[in-house]
């Protein structure tokens, strides 16, 4: 059982979720997220705690970004976009109850706007901005971070946001390098 409450986009992910485990949820409706909705959200943080988990594209991120806008201190799962896909349709409800169990015990908690140990200097030299590979780079870090996909500004504000650590970023580049370097051999 979890104790937070998912915020999902709609029913299809909600029976998702409860295939992989035992949680109750609240769906959003889709991207169209209205005051009532922010309303039960507030309340669950407050009660119980919530965990996001949209659909890693952009609607999802849109609605992610209202959410941690409108009621600070959420927790945050993330699927890797193949991990959510099939047959062309990216969504939770795609994602396998081991992918989503996976997504739930990786959660990220939102840590406020604090600074971070990675700077924008770090990501580009990691290659993540300013570089002709950058959005595949930052793709594959996400994933391996655990923050999911975004430009670079927003990938910058995730470090942030769920507190990234300079070891644990090194760590993900290290992984991202020597994958690459092995795609080249």
């Amino acid at each position: 059982m979890i104790k937070e409450i998912i915020v999902v986009e709609g029913k299809d992910d909600t029976v998702a979720i409860k295939r992989a485990v035992e949680a109750e949820t609240i769906e959003t409706g889709g991207s169209a997220i209205n005051k009532e909705t922010i309303r039960r959200i507030r309340l669950a943080q407050e009660r119980r705690g919530v965990i996001v988990f949209t659909d890693p594209d952009h609607a999802g991120e849109r609605i992610r970004k209202i959410i941690t806008r409108e009621v600070p201190g959420c927790k945050h799962a993330f699927l890797t976009q193949e991990a959510a896909t099939s047959k062309g349709d990216i969504g939770v409800e795609n994602a396998s109850p081991e992918a989503i169990r996976q997504a739930l015990a990786a959660v990220r908690t939102d840590g406020g706007t604090s600074e971070s140990e990675v700077t924008m200097e770090d990501l580009m030299e990691a290659g993540l901005i300013v570089h002709p590979q950058a959005a595949a780079r930052r793709l594959a870090m996400g994933n391996r971070l655990g923050i999911g996909y975004c430009n670079g500004k927003q990938f910058y504000n995730r470090c942030r946001m769920f507190r990234i650590s300079r070891e644990e970023f090194e760590e993900a580049r290290r992984e991202l390098d020597a994958m690459e370097g092995q795609a080249h051999e």
